[in-house]
């Protein structure tokens, strides 16, 4: 029941976030927007640390100064698998008009869609990857932590959902279909997290690599994505409270509920 629960939460903070379009009238304004992003990014780069790099690095302890390399290779690797998804998949990203990766037919709506989908993977990834290594308590993983990762990108989700819905509705959408699109967009985390746990008993021994994995390719998110557009523009001092509020709320909650 935990489990399931677990799975869901970041996908119905997704929803709640492009709710959004059903209480505001007009666009998100800048402000809001690149508060939001910071946010965003606070807690990933947090639940980076905290409850997938230092956990993956406690696995090996018993390899002694050596315990950083399945971290290390896992969360390169993570990097590179996101680098090479974004070249492989056509996607356009926010507040942009210039599709990236290979050339296709996809409408905007498809690959705005395509680039949020892309950017949850690692998202429902270190979900699912975090209660496998709680079921089977290793590296320190309690069922507490594994919610608390839960509940910290579901958060974080929230302000992405509505980053998702609000731009849609501003270029004509209706809101119903602003807000299924972007719950839509979020519906690939349960599925990669359910996908990382029935596949656990197989995997446990590389677990620290694929905490790191989670890691890596989270932070891929930030640093090419979250942060320049914070920081883009006016405002950006805004992106940088909502940074630090954002990791550090992160940071209590894996704290106080590992």
């Amino acid at each position: 029941m935990a489990l399931t629960i677990g799975l869901l939460i970041p996908l119905l903070g997704t929803m709640l976030g492009s709710a959004f379009v059903f209480f505001m009238k007009d666009a998100m304004s800048v402000k809001l927007q690149k508060s939001l992003l910071g946010f965003a990014s606070g807690v990933m780069v947090a639940a980076s640390v905290w409850s997938l790099l230092i956990p993956a690095i406690d696995m090996e302890e018993a390899a002694g100064k050596w315990s950083v390399m399945p971290a290390s290779v896992g969360f390169l690797l993570g990097i590179g698998f996101l680098l090479l998804l974004d070249e492989l998949t056509p996607h356009l990203h926010l507040g942009s008009e210039h599709p990236e990766g290979p050339r296709s037919h996809l409408s905007k709506t498809m690959m705005l869609v395509l680039a949020v989908t892309i950017h949850n993977l690692p998202e429902g990834m270190a979900v699912g990857v975090v209660f496998a290594g709680a079921e089977d308590s290793v590296g320190g993983l309690s069922m507490a932590s594994a919610l608390a990762v839960s509940i910290g990108i579901a958060i974080q989700n929230v302000p992405e959902g509505a980053i998702i819905s609000m731009p849609m509705r501003a270029a004509g959408n209706s809101k119903w279909r602003s807000f299924l699109i972007g719950s839509l967009s979020g519906a690939v985390e349960p599925i990669g997290g359910l996908l990382i746990v029935l596949l656990a008993s197989v995997m446990l021994p590389v677990l620290p690599y694929l905490l790191a994995f989670a890691a890596g390719a989270m932070l891929y998110v930030v640093i090419e994505e979250l942060i320049p557009e914070a920081s883009e523009g006016e405002h950006s001092n805004l992106s940088t409270i909502g940074f630090a509020i954002g990791f550090v709320l992160m940071m209590v909650l894996d704290v106080v509920l590992g």
